[in-house]
């Protein structure tokens, strides 16, 4: 079982079948977690949720996906400002790193 300090950082994205800009989200957040630096975000969980699944999902999201959403500890999340489908991997990392130490 995992220690309280090694338990892995977790990010939702709610998404639905056919959105492309849910597709490069996940692309970019995928290479993101697998980059190197001073701030690494191997460790990072990410969960894909269809809303269509689930209508309060749909209900909140369906006009505003990809959303991403950062797991709090106590099993909350947090709503991250949108990622502009024209990050670079690079700026992608550094959002989430950050988004992270706050």
């Amino acid at each position: 079982m995992l220690s309280k300090e090694s338990k892995p950082r977790k990010l939702v994205v709610y998404s639905k079948p056919g959105c492309c800009l849910c597709d490069g989200l996940k692309e970019k957040l995928h290479a993101a977690f697998s980059l190197s630096g001073p701030d690494p975000l191997h460790d990072v969980v990410l969960q894909v949720r269809d809303i269509t699944s689930n209508p309060e999902w749909e209900k909140a999201y369906q006009y505003e996906i990809p959303v991403l959403a950062k797991v709090l500890s106590d099993g909350s999340e947090e709503i991250l400002p949108r990622l502009s489908p024209r990050l670079g991997v690079e700026l992608v990392h550094k959002k989430i790193a950050a988004a992270f130490k706050q």
